[in-house]
């Protein structure tokens, strides 16, 4: 077998293994949250049930007759509902309610009135006082008719009095399981796939190294002027970055994987939301203005989705370029000047002044990079900025250069970085929530101006600023250093 064949074939076995491992383990992990979901679904609702019972007692006597007039009538209900793959056409809840002996006073389907049920553990915990719940088979045989039980207390001036105990079948939810695993089956398909092209690839450069020189001597031709140090900085470049793309390949980029597992759980929140705000709008008796809030929610929400997918395909774009095509010089005191004036309107709106100072010496900095690359990352840490400024504050963009290289900061004077946060602030769908508002970006951004800090062979760094005398938040302070032109 040819060296070539080799190491196809090991790279295909380690990607198959790892992917083999990873579905294994997020296939498994599905049942077990729709469940924690479902659960929690049913604290709620048996809590609401007991509070409905508990209006109606009468000297610590439990009356059920208000509770099964509402399931009869719950029953009885003719609706349609398209979840996703899922059609719903019929309410699959059931109820029970036991007295202080655990003996069952009603049963929503009529076949346990009078039983003793007080070695169940739902109604035996509850009644002691603990939180009672138990998924028990309505025929032992068939795991299908699995029903998953929550139990609340019934209170009488603070005595527990009696127990309901809310039901749902398993496989009601067990359709949204089977759907979720076929998904991720399918994402692992194709990460396969993804992963015999990146086999193919990485075993084609191995054994054709000059792509190398070839791709060295297109970017020397459409060069105005060449020197040695400049066509020594790109040779090591080069080297290095195809070194870091044949490590990343072999490593079958595994990260990807978790690129899946975050974006899934960041779209889950907004896709929650979207989902709850469209079934409510089934309801013919809403009023308009209600109408219109849970439409303005779905805008919103479907509007924070497409910014996590836009950001994320530039972000992986970002990543997958190893080297800069095309690069220029670049004035960075003109660089500055033009992403400031880019975000004084945004600052404007929320009363925020944007100031730039050019340290002496500084004003002749000139780096080599993609311009346009460059004014991204500075807007970016402008907007982080911006966001986390207090109204009637000011943002300050600095520059300052010594032989070497050159340092961009950008100072806000709001709360600062959490301690806790420090080390993750760089991570992929990490945010901090803002202090007017509450809420979160992307998280995106900043590990946006990392990937471009590191294609122009610098570095970025977020901290907090020294607080002044008079008293008052330091704010943060965000550092990028780039290395000089030279040559």
């Amino acid at each position: 077998m040819s060296r070539r064949s080799r190491i196809f074939l090991g790279i295909l076995l380690i990607y198959a293994a790892g992917i083999a491992f990873l579905l294994y383990g997020v296939v498994a992990d599905i049942d077990p949250r729709y469940r924690e979901s479902a659960e929690e679904a049913l604290v709620e609702t048996s809590q609401l049930a007991a509070s409905l019972v508990e209006q109606d007692l009468v000297a610590g006597a439990i009356d059920t007759r208000r509770l099964d007039r509402l399931f009869r009538a719950l029953y009885a209900r003719q609706f349609t509902a398209q979840i996703y793959n899922v059609h719903k056409n019929r309410v699959e809840l059931r109820a029970y309610v036991t007295d202080a002996d655990g003996r069952v006073l009603y049963d929503s389907t009529g076949r346990a009135v009078g039983a003793d049920y007080r070695q169940r553990s739902d109604v035996a915990r509850t009644l002691a006082g603990m939180y009672g719940a138990r998924t028990t088979r309505d025929v032992p045989a068939d795991p299908l008719t699995s029903i998953m039980y929550v139990a609340a207390p019934v209170r009488w001036n603070g005595e527990i009095v009696g127990v309901v105990t809310i039901g749902k079948p398993v496989q009601s939810f067990g359709q949204f399981v089977e759907d979720a695993r076929v998904r991720t089956l399918w994402v692992g398909v194709g990460s396969a796939l993804a992963a015999l092209v990146l086999a193919v690839f990485v075993s084609v450069w191995l054994v054709r190294p000059f792509g190398l020189v070839s791709d060295y001597l297109r970017w020397a031709r459409v060069q105005p002027r060449l020197s040695l140090p400049r066509m020594a900085r790109r040779a090591v470049d080069g080297v290095r970055g195809a070194f870091g793309e044949m490590r990343d390949t072999l490593m079958g980029r595994s990260y990807v994987a978790d690129y899946v597992q975050t974006f899934t759980h960041e779209v889950k929140s907004p896709l929650s939301a979207i989902r709850g705000a469209a079934e409510l709008l089934q309801e013919p008796s809403m009023p308009p203005e209600e109408r219109a809030r849970f439409l303005d929610n779905i805008g919103r929400e479907a509007g924070r989705i497409q910014e996590i997918v836009d950001r994320m395909l530039e972000l992986t774009a970002l990543e997958a370029r190893r080297l800069l095509d095309r690069t220029e010089p670049v004035d960075l005191a003109a660089l500055l000047d033009d992403a400031a004036s880019g975000v004084r309107v945004a600052a404007q709106a929320r009363d925020v002044r944007i100031t730039t100072a050019v340290a002496a010496g500084a004003d002749a900095a000139v780096v080599e990079g993609d311009p346009f690359l460059l004014r991204r990352a500075v807007a970016n840490l402008l907007d982080n900025a911006v966001d986390f400024a207090p109204a009637g504050s000011t943002v300050t963009l600095a520059l300052q250069a010594d032989r070497r290289e050159a340092r961009i900061t950008v100072r806000d004077h709001g709360p600062g970085v959490p301690a806790y946060a420090r080390d993750k602030v760089f991570q992929k769908f990490y945010s901090l929530a803002r202090p007017g508002d509450r809420r979160r970006s992307t998280g995106l951004g900043l590990a946006f101006v990392r990937e471009i800090a590191g294609l122009h062979r610098g570095r970025v760094e977020l901290e907090n600023a020294e607080a002044p005398a008079e008293g008052g938040d330091g704010g943060a302070l965000a550092s990028l250093w780039l290395p000089l032109r030279r040559g």
